[in-house]
C-alpha cells in the first residue's frame, strides 16, 4: 500500500527499528470495504519508553504519551468527518505499544483522499509530496497496491546501525475480497486456501532496501464465488 497512513503511526515508526506492521485491506466488488493498519512495537517497548522519557532527540521534541493520545483522538475525529469514511476506530496499548487502526470506506479513492486530507489538516502542511501518489487503484476486477510512501519514508529513515533489528521487524500486506482470486503478479505473495485473500510479507530491512517488494497487482475472477 502507498501513501496515506495515519500520521501518528508514522511518528511511532520513527521511535523504533524493531517493528511489526500489518496492513489489512478488505475490498468488496463495488469498491467499498474496510481498511485496518496495525503497528506493533512490543519488541522495542523498552527502547520506546526510554525515548519517550527524553525531552528531545536529534533536535526534535519527543511527544509525551498524552500528546500521542491527543493526536490520535484528533485524527479519529478528523478522518471520521471526511466524505466516504465511517466507523473510524483506534485501539491504543501504551504498555506494549500496540496500535490498531481501522475504518470503513465507500471506495478506494475516498479512503486515500480521506486519509490525505486528515493528515494535511492535522499537520497543517499545505504540501506533502509523499501524499501525491495513489497506493491503491481499483478497476473492475483488478487491484493494484503498494505501501504508502509516507510509511516507506519513515522506514527508510531508520539508521543502518539498527540493521539487526530491521531484520527482525516485519511488514505484512493482506488483501481480502468477496470473489476468488484468478492470479497475481508478485511472486512472493501467498494465496489463501479459500482463494479470496492474498498476503505478502517481508522483513523491515528488505523493505528499506527495496520498497517495491510489496507491490502487487491482483486479478479477480469475473463470477462471484
Amino acid at each position: 500500500m502507498p501513501k496515506f497512513i495515519p500520521f501518528i503511526f508514522l511518528l511511532l515508526i520513527g521511535l523504533s527499528s524493531c517493528i511489526e506492521i500489518i496492513d489489512d485491506l478488505s475490498l468488496k466488488s463495488d469498491g467499498s470495504g474496510t481498511f485496518k493498519y496495525t503497528v506493533n512495537l512490543s519488541s522495542s517497548k523498552i527502547k520506546v519508553n526510554s525515548i519517550l522519557a527524553l525531552d528531545s532527540i536529534d533536535g526534535k521534541k519527543v511527544p509525551s504519551i498524552d500528546d500521542i493520545k491527543q493526536k490520535i483522538d484528533q485524527f479519529v475525529k478528523t478522518l471520521d468527518a471526511q466524505n466516504g469514511i465511517s466507523n473510524v476506530k483506534v485501539e491504543e496499548n501504551y504498555t506494549d505499544f500496540i496500535f490498531k487502526f481501522q475504518c470503513d470506506f465507500t471506495s478506494v479513492s475516498t479512503l486515500q483522499e480521506g486519509l490525505k486530507q486528515s493528515i494535511v489538516i492535522l499537520t497543517k502542511e499545505k504540501s506533502i509530496p509523499q501524499l501525491e501518489h495513489n497506493w491503491l487503484t481499483w478497476e473492475e476486477n483488478k487491484l493494484v497496491r503498494s505501501i504508502p510512501e509516507i510509511t516507506g519514508k519513515k522506514i527508510n529513515e531508520i539508521e543502518e546501525a539498527d540493521i539487526e533489528l530491521l531484520k527482525k521487524g516485519t511488514y505484512t500486506s493482506i488483501t481480502r475480497f468477496d470473489k476468488t482470486v484468478e492470479k497475481f503478479e508478485n511472486k512472493a505473495a501467498q494465496l489463501s486456501k479459500s482463494k479470496m485473500a492474498v498476503m505478502v510479507k517481508t522483513d523491515t530491512y528488505r523493505l528499506k532496501e527495496n520498497q517495491d517488494i510489496l507491490e502487487n497487482t491482483i486479478y479477480l475472477t469475473t463470477s462471484k464465488n
